[in-house]
């Protein structure tokens, strides 16, 4: 099973691409809708212990999370060593569930690819890309999002031009939606036939 990995920063298109893969037929692990889900549920306690006041009903208060953070950025690594281990048990249970049906490729979305040193753990890495212009027209309307909020955001990021350095493929998201699923098609059927490796030796 070949093991593609997905990235790109904030507002650059990685949820139209990997909306647009899963209608392929091509099965996507959003790594940020599982932290969502464990936010909800099994990381709620521990990100409470470690940030008083971050929940409520049992479930991380997002925006109170992001106050707290904001206060006192050295949190984000506490939280990331919450997190992290958690959404990769989710990761290898996916691949493994996919391996046994004998799929022929999946993807994993994964905001902080490069950031967690996931690139070695995949066959293919895709980063998303777009202007900084178009990336914070893209953003500025999403719910409770500022500027403050944004830089915040990016500041964590890796810089979009070494992400597109690092790449196996960049896909560029500034056209049209069906221009861009055109770029990611041909990526696709470039890589059908290339051997995976990394199952076999990070996730069985």
């Amino acid at each position: 099973m070949l093991v593609i990995g997905l990235t790109g920063s904030i507002g650059m298109g990685k949820t139209t691409l990997a909306e647009h893969l899963q209608n392929q037929g091509i099965p996507v692990l959003n790594a940020d809708l599982e932290v969502h889900k464990l936010y909800a549920g099994a990381a709620a306690p521990k990100i409470e212990q470690a940030f008083p006041g971050s929940t409520e009903n049992g479930a991380v208060d997002r925006q109170k999370l992001s106050q707290l953070l904001l206060e006192n950025p050295g949190g984000f690594k506490v939280l990331e060593n919450i997190v992290h281990p958690m959404v990769r048990a989710i990761e290898r249970e996916f691949l493994q569930s996919h391996a046994q049906h004998g799929t022929e490729m999946a993807v994993l979305e994964i905001p902080l690819l490069f950031e967690t040193c996931g690139d070695g753990l995949v066959d293919v890495t895709i980063v998303v890309s777009a202007s900084e212009v178009i990336q914070r027209a893209r953003v500025k309307d999403r719910l409770g999002m500022s500027d403050q909020k944004l830089d915040e955001i990016l500041s964590r990021q890796m810089p979009d031009s070494e992400k597109k350095a690092r790449a196996d493929f960049v896909v560029d998201t500034s056209g049209t939606i069906d221009e861009t699923r055109a770029k990611i098609d041909k990526i696709i059927e470039s890589v059908r036939t290339k051997k995976g490796y990394a199952f076999q030796h990070h996730w069985k």
